[in-house]
């Protein structure tokens, strides 16, 4: 990156360093932070999303829109995080190549499994090989904040739909006995004071999500356990100009860092949002406010 930089091995102390921190893996590793806080940026309103509608199926007076929304609950809290991540994946993809496969390729007549392999022409492949490396890494990282929602929605889910199970059933009944429809109860009574009942629950969730972003590696996506494994692991002045031991352990230390002060963060934010939320409410917090004041 520095014009010093030209002859790496003639370099020594602050200078190598400098040089070594600026290469082009090291501002792919910085840029992958930004990956990271993307991914839960919209990841977080996507799951939100799926876990308000799945707690409202799951209250739904239609029994099988009920029961499609219990059982989505209830099956993917029940499967372990990292073999629905690798399952869903691959299940996703090769489901959208084979449907591109049967409108685009109607005559091929080779059968789509080969042994352990998955083969479609090339019309149907997602993304086509002949696109640019920025669509690539855009699909990979769709399918990723698709299936970070789809299993957080399901624990969202179930923290909205026993938080509006516990707004006061009074409440409800006098919203009723004003001659409000059950549509208007939901909306305008239900949903207005279940998130001071959900928010712990959300709290905690969008910790373990937080936790949770190092899976990026897992689905193919070059995040920042993909390059702090890279980069730290050791280098010989045959394969780098930068030749250095096993440094992985200083590069794990700053996603220590980086994952501690990101929480703490978010625990501040949190902790102001539920004292704006119990403000004024009949719960716990919201009586120790009125004490205090």
């Amino acid at each position: 990156m520095f014009d010093f930089c030209v002859d790496p091995p003639s370099l020594e102390g602050l200078v190598w360093l400098s040089c070594y921190l600026t290469t082009g893996k090291h501002m792919a590793f910085y840029g992958a932070f930004g990956t990271v806080l993307l991914l839960l940026a919209i990841t977080a309103p996507t799951a939100l999303a799926f876990g308000f509608g799945g707690a409202m199926a799951a209250r739904a007076r239609l029994a099988p829109l009920r029961w499609f929304g219990k059982g989505y609950i209830a099956v993917v809290r029940g499967v372990p995080d990292i073999a629905f991540f690798l399952f869903f994946v691959i299940a996703l993809d090769q489901g959208l190549e084979y449907l591109r496969h049967k409108v685009k390729c109607p005559d091929w007549d080779e059968p789509l499994r080969q042994g352990s392999d998955f083969i479609v022409c090339q019309a149907a492949k997602l993304p086509l090989g002949n696109s640019p490396q920025w669509v690539h890494e855009a699909y990979g990282f769709s399918l990723a904040v698709l299936t970070f929602a789809i299993v957080f929605g399901a624990f969202a889910a179930n923290v909205l739909f026993g938080a509006m199970q516990a707004v006061p059933r009074a409440q409800v009944e006098t919203a009723e006995a004003y001659g409000m429809s059950p549509r208007q109860t939901f909306w305008r009574i239900t949903v207005p004071q279940m998130w001071v009942y959900a928010l712990p629950g959300l709290s905690n969730l969008w910790m373990v999500l937080i936790k949770a972003t190092p899976l990026l590696f897992l689905l193919g996506v070059e995040d920042i356990v993909y390059w702090a494994r890279d980069l730290g692991s050791a280098k010989t002045p045959r394969f780098t100009d930068y030749p250095h031991g096993d440094w992985r352990v200083y590069y794990f230390l700053v996603l220590l860092v980086f994952y501690l002060a990101f929480t703490r963060v978010s625990e501040l934010v949190l902790d102001r949002l539920m004292a704006r939320l119990t403000r004024g409410q009949a719960t716990t917090a919201g009586e120790a406010q009125r004490k205090a004041a």
